[in-house]
């Protein structure tokens, strides 16, 4: 899995290319909270659920199915969130969601599965650069640093360019 510092990079992205206008404070932090929250199914590991089931590790909550579900439960509180219900569910599905496809850019693990409940097979995409993290307290060795070093580059690094050109984009149009 790619580590929870870089799975916030796209949510971070979204607001700083779109601006407080568009994406306030609390909406970003919700797409933060979205772009981890796949990742709370490592406590299944606490209950005896096997990473290869469909309700362990990388299964269900690393569906599209999920991330959309969650999504439209989330447009519920527009009012809190201060923001309209279609900015909200964008926001909530595509930060969701890129915690999927940075998983299924990673080298290790069994792939997510990415179009649950419709079907059970895990995915990885034909491209894999990002170093796997280890689980627990093996990130804080070299190996964690590996993984670091391969997720700025290939995590931070191009949601860093997109926000320039994002911006640079919406100058011009305006």
């Amino acid at each position: 899995m790619a580590t929870i510092f870089s799975h916030v990079a796209i949510p971070l992205a979204l607001a700083a290319g779109f601006g407080l206008k568009k994406i306030n404070r609390r909406l970003t932090v919700l797409g933060m909270l979205c772009a981890i929250a796949p990742d709370f199914d490592v406590l299944g590991f606490k209950f005896g659920i096997a990473y290869a089931s469909p309700w362990g590790h990388r299964g269900f909550t690393h569906s599209l199915f999920f991330a959309c579900v969650c999504a439209l439960l989330l447009t519920l509180f527009h009012r809190g969130l201060r923001a309209k219900r279609i900015t909200i569910f964008a926001v909530a599905f595509v930060s969701m969601a890129s915690h999927l496809t940075l998983d299924a850019m990673t080298t290790g693990g069994l792939g997510v599965a990415a179009f649950w409940p419709f079907d059970l097979t895990r995915y990885f995409l034909p491209w894999r650069p990002i170093a796997v993290s280890p689980i627990g307290v093996g990130f804080f060795s070299e190996r964690g640093l590996t993984v670091l070093y391969s997720e700025a580059l290939w995590v931070w690094l191009p949601a860093v360019l997109a926000v320039f050109v994002f911006r640079w984009w919406r100058r011009r149009l305006n």
